[in-house]
């Protein structure tokens, strides 16, 4: 494998955190501040065995660092690029949506009195 290729993979590794939700739900429940295990599971609405799981991969890529306290296990970001890509993606998704919905109801107000009826049916 060549060293772009390489770099291809290890990128393509880095994105790919993005592409399950319950990651996201992850990032977002501790870009802040650190939270044990149970918290996350509270905060995400998964199960912990999900969890554990996505947090111990993430790990693994460098994203999050962990401290045991007792019998607790502290999950923390590392990685402010990657809360920084979430957020921008999360904001650009979010106003994408707001934006259709919108476009939806000034297209509702356009209507003749007698469409409009027909479309809230």
């Amino acid at each position: 494998m060549s060293e772009i290729e390489e770099i291809f993979e290890e990128v393509a590794d880095y994105f790919s955190v993005m592409s399950e939700p319950a990651r996201l739900k992850i990032i977002h429940a501790i870009c802040q501040s650190e939270r044990s295990v149970s918290e996350i599971v509270e905060l995400t609405g998964s199960t912990q065995s999900n969890i554990s799981r996505h947090l111990g991969l993430m790990c693994r890529l460098g994203l999050l660092e962990r401290r045991r306290e007792g019998n607790k296990i502290f999950y923390r970001m590392v990685d402010d690029t990657m809360i920084e890509l979430c957020r921008s993606a999360c904001n650009r998704i979010a106003a994408t949506i707001e934006g259709r919905s919108q476009l939806k109801r000034q297209l509702v107000d356009l209507m003749p009195p007698a469409a409009k009826r027909k479309s809230k049916a």
